[in-house]
């Protein structure tokens, strides 16, 4: 297979990979050292390698017949390889004879819009290797493979304690998520019992994001826990399994957060729609309160409107200083004034208006 030498960083890549590795390398004695033929190099470490010297390649969206090559190489177990390409997975961890598969979904907050993006993060861990494939952006470990680098201890732990540093990278982005999520239901917290409203909408937008999270990270405390809590074949090393649990834990914690928020976010949307029926019935009283107030004059208009011709209070009058007075119009205003005047001190006392 042709290579073709990245002076910048002093690794190897193949010409048909290099859209696909992002990056690649040996690691020796927890030192990073430019990485050959995959097989060849593959070969050589589990010849005579020293224990804890690994390969780490780093995969970006892989296509099926890009993958193919690097599975060629790896021999990668085939129903891992599978859920790779087809991405989309749920968080898991599964065991096989020599080798572990894991599926991560880290998360990112968007601080403009209050989102949660997911990405998506499988790891292959095995005998001498460990293969990272990324999907989606909220995923970056270029960050967690220069940091590793800067402390070779970690790096002697082999493939699995990479795998840890994912994990906790992982696990600490939801820790963060945590936080922010927690201040955003706060937010809303107040805001439902103020005067300050909110609308429906906000509530339900952060309870599916508060889903999302929920898939994201639940899914994963049951295998990761069975990688600490036995002695896995795949985690001999004792201190490995205690950096594990310590995830764990902190998985853990956040799951009971998650779970948390969601049940209050559903008691905070129930309180929310109660407020809104109390003020719709509310506005509805008012609103008949105002109708019969104006039932009444409209009766009574309605009444004298309809043109009789022997209607006592059309020539009702009286004698005032020698000059007829007629009276029946402002009689007639005036028992419509004190009819609705009653009416209103009526609703008025009764809280309707």
């Amino acid at each position: 297979m042709p290579r073709a030498v990245d002076a910048a960083c002093g690794r190897r890549r193949s010409d048909t990979m290099a859209l696909v590795i992002v990056d690649q390398a040996l690691y020796a004695g927890g030192t990073r050292r430019p990485c050959g033929d995959l097989s060849d190099e593959l070969a050589a470490l589990r010849s005579s390698g020293a224990p804890g010297d690994f390969l780490w390649i780093g995969l970006k969206d892989p296509t099926l017949a890009e993958f193919d090559e690097v599975n060629d190489e790896l021999g990668l177990h085939p129903l891992a390889v599978e859920d790779a390409i087809k991405g989309r997975q749920r968080a898991k961890v599964e065991l096989y004879d020599t080798s572990v598969f894991v599926v991560l979904k880290p998360l990112r907050y968007v601080e403009e819009s209050s989102d949660i993006e997911t990405g998506e993060l499988m790891c292959f861990v095995g005998d001498r290797f460990i293969v990272t494939v990324r999907r989606g952006e909220a995923s970056p470990l270029t960050g967690l493979r220069h940091r590793l680098e800067a402390d070779p201890e970690a790096l002697r732990r082999g493939p699995m304690g990479v795998l840890h540093a994912i994990v906790d990278l992982v696990v600490d982005g939801y820790r963060v998520i945590d936080e922010e999520v927690g201040t955003d239901l706060e937010d809303i917290e107040t805001r439902v019992f103020s005067d300050d409203g909110i609308d429906s909408s906000t509530i339900y937008r952060l309870k599916r994001e508060v889903l999302e999270f929920r898939r994201a990270a639940a899914p994963l405390a049951a295998p990761l826990h069975a990688l600490h809590a036995t002695d896995h074949p795949h985690v001999t090393d004792h201190e490995l399994r205690l950096l594990f649990r310590d995830v764990s834990d902190h998985l853990q914690s956040v799951i009971e957060h998650v779970e948390s928020y969601d049940r209050l976010l559903t008691d905070v949307l129930g309180a929310h729609l109660a407020q809104v029926t109390v003020q719709q019935n509310s506005d509805m009283r008012r609103i008949s309160a105002w109708v019969a107030i104006a039932a009444v004059p409209t009766m009574v208009a309605g009444i004298y409107g309809m043109n009789f011709e022997f209607m006592p209070e059309l020539v009702a009058s009286v004698d005032v200083g020698g000059r007829e007075v007629h009276y029946g119009y402002f009689a007639v205003v005036t028992l419509m004034a004190v009819a609705c005047l009653g009416l209103f001190r009526a609703f008025k006392r009764s809280g309707w208006l």
